[in-house]
């Protein structure tokens, strides 16, 4: 089983354990944890993360700002990718495209489905993540572009 789905595992184990998961995983890269994300689901190429409305992330329409989206968005498709990448090999973002659909006035959830990427053969893999408010309207849509590679050997 992958490290990360290993320590949800034990975290999933108790109260609040999956808040307290996703503090652990935001911490890996702190910027992340400014959008304070909940993992509400992960899997094997698969995410779901929410994201509370709230002061700290809004703009000046206070709605939520268009970069604390775009967070949540490489958030979801990071963690999508740390989760269902073979061990041998790695990944890094090599670009972003973000389309801004509706203002984004409550709490938000992201996915990312990565069901369909043929892990030992990709060079590319190309993250969609549709953003949700509680409505279950799509406010951003993201394209993540994720160049992966095997790792050096040792």
């Amino acid at each position: 089983m992958n490290r990360l789905l290993s320590l949800q595992a034990r975290f999933l184990k108790f109260p609040f354990g999956r808040i307290l998961f996703s503090k652990v995983v935001a911490r890996m890269a702190p910027y992340f944890t400014t959008i304070r994300p909940i993992i509400q689901h992960l899997a094997h190429n698969q995410i779901e993360v929410s994201m509370q409305k709230r002061r700290a992330v809004h703009n000046h329409l206070k709605t939520v700002h268009a970069i604390a989206c775009c967070n949540l968005c490489e958030f979801a498709a990071g963690i999508c990718m740390e989760a269902s990448i073979p061990k041998h090999r790695r990944w890094i973002p090599t670009g972003m495209d973000v389309k801004y659909l509706k203002k984004a006035k409550t709490d938000l959830v992201a996915k990312c489905d990565l069901s369909e990427v043929d892990w030992e053969r990709c060079q590319e893999v190309v993250c969609d993540v549709p953003v949700f408010d509680n409505d279950n309207q799509i406010v951003v849509r993201a394209k993540i572009t994720m160049k992966v590679s095997d790792k050096p050997k040792r």
